[in-house]
């Protein structure tokens, strides 16, 4: 197992357990590190510490269900993996059932934690956005080109880090440290998404009415807005 392949002679049903497993992960670790820790007082996590965040539930799940599913947790990874010719057509839907039912489970557990706080607001949590709900206020183009050339660079790294050429064993590494250069880069433009079933997870989480001048999306709609530091 050198990375994010298809794995033959699995049952599809541990496959797709797998990838649930290891979406919620992804979607409850890195949105959980955004909506809990980023804007904690004196000791929040910021920008970058959720960017880490991101990229360690991908790194430790790579490893842990990784030789299970081949270790996607991700729709538009499947679909690239699929285009390359390193996974089946036929397991694609599937997948990305998984994958959105994965991230939607844990968007749900993770609004009942947060929610338990007496005076949490529950603003964007976590989502993204463009325009008046991107954290930078950035304009749909400049979203929608860093969300294309992100998740670009990102399937290059796969691909590259699972080929067989590639030294064995290190594929987590290198995609886990690439998710994290992402969020470090996009988190302030978009929240960061390279991942339909991560936004959808969180766009369709439960959310009361706000008022309208509550502010944008994401990290200014959360509890408190963190700092870059």
């Amino acid at each position: 197992m050198n990375g994010p392949i298809h794995i033959e002679g699995t049952t599809v049903i541990n496959k797709l357990s797998a990838e649930f497993i290891g979406t919620f992960w992804l979607v409850f670790g890195g949105c959980g590190s955004a909506v809990l820790a980023a804007a904690f007082p004196e000791l929040g996590i910021g920008f970058a510490g959720v960017a880490l965040a991101f990229g360690l539930t991908v790194l430790t799940m790579v490893y842990a269900v990784g030789p299970i599913s081949g270790g996607h947790f991700n729709p538009a990874v499947s679909l690239g993996l699929a285009i390359g010719g390193r996974f089946s057509w036929g397991e694609l839907i599937p997948y990305w059932i998984a994958q959105v039912l994965g991230g939607f489970v844990a968007a749900l557990i993770l609004y009942a934690i947060a929610s338990g706080k007496a005076d949490w607001v529950p603003g964007g949590f976590a989502s993204n956005g463009y325009g008046a709900n991107s954290p930078g206020g950035y304009s749909l183009f400049a979203c929608f080109l860093i969300e294309v050339v992100l998740t670009a660079g990102f399937l290059l790294v796969i691909l590259g880090a699972t080929s067989p050429k590639a030294p064995a064993g290190f594929a987590g590494i290198a995609i886990g440290l690439a998710l994290t250069l992402i969020h470090l880069v996009s988190i302030p433009v978009t929240n960061t998404s390279v991942n339909p079933a991560r936004s959808t997870a969180v766009a369709s989480s439960p959310k009361p009415a706000r008022p309208a001048s509550s502010g944008s999306s994401g990290w200014r709609r959360s509890s408190a807005r963190p700092s870059a530091r």
